[in-house]
């Protein structure tokens, strides 16, 4: 481990807790990976904004990839962006607008456009898409959509995935959680941002740390030797990942970071 120059973290299931909290205890660890020269990223399908929010004592020295890759950006400079070509965007409109009990959200770099949601699900959503508009057609989206998440309140694998699956010839189509499946260009993904980043940085897969827990962290967790499944993960994470770790809520990122962080300061 004490070679190890990146670490590379999803948020929700993995560094944030089940009340979508990252712990003082992370922060503290932080700083010691900083003294080290290890570089973090915080790497989540959730919007840009969200994640500095969670992370907003430290986003000015930490690379965040946001919309499942959709987005890079170190220190407010937008170092990779992704968007759903224009000519589209009808196309996935009528399709997801169009399924049965599932909201979709148009996710753009500054704002997220909600269709046709009622108000309860708009607070469930509001945890995720803090800045965020109700809309009734597609002409009110004024920005780049970066990515198209899909909701359902039950399961996202049962009653999203089979009616979009067909789409994975053309667009990277992705369950994300236990109720959400996420759609962006076929380039969008999580290990397109880290390959970038370890192309930039000079950064080997045996020089990465990658936590995960959900089927967006697939193909990150391919590109790292220190590949960690959480204890919570899907199974098909656990089936990709190197090593597991404890829960989400028993602080499993943190219990590794300490280890890699006690290599890292031997002689």
């Amino acid at each position: 481990m004490k070679y190890v120059k990146l670490v590379v973290s999803d948020m929700d299931g993995t560094l944030l807790n089940s009340n979508h909290e990252v712990s003082q205890r992370f922060f503290n660890l932080f700083k010691k990976m900083q003294s080290l020269n290890i570089k973090f990223v915080a790497a989540s399908g959730r919007p840009y904004y969200s994640i500095t929010e969670k992370l907003h004592p430290i986003t000015k020295d930490i690379i965040i990839v946001a919309e499942n890759g959709g987005l890079v950006i170190e220190n407010k400079e937008v170092l990779l962006s992704n968007n759903i070509h224009s000519d589209k965007l009808n196309k996935l409109y009528n399709l997801v607008s169009n399924i049965k009990d599932v909201y979709p959200i148009f996710c753009t770099k500054h704002l997220a456009y909600f269709l046709n949601t009622p108000l309860e699900i708009v607070n469930t959503f509001s945890e995720y898409y803090s800045i965020n508009k109700t809309i009734s057609s597609l002409k009110e989206i004024e920005d780049d959509v970066i990515k198209i998440a899909l909701y359902h309140s039950k399961n996202s694998e049962s009653f999203i995935y089979p009616h979009v699956k067909h789409l994975g010839s053309e667009f990277n189509v992705v369950v994300s959680g236990n109720h959400w499946v996420d759609i962006s260009e076929s380039i969008t993904d999580k290990g397109n941002a880290l390959s970038f980043l370890q192309n930039r940085y000079n950064i080997k897969p045996s020089e990465t740390m990658v936590f995960g827990d959900f089927n967006n962290d697939l193909e990150m967790l391919k590109l790292s030797k220190y590949s960690y499944a959480m204890a919570n993960a899907h199974k098909d994470v656990k089936a990709t990942a190197n090593f597991e770790t404890d829960t989400n809520d028993n602080f499993g990122v943190e219990k590794v970071i300490e280890l890699l962080i006690a290599e890292s300061s031997q002689d």
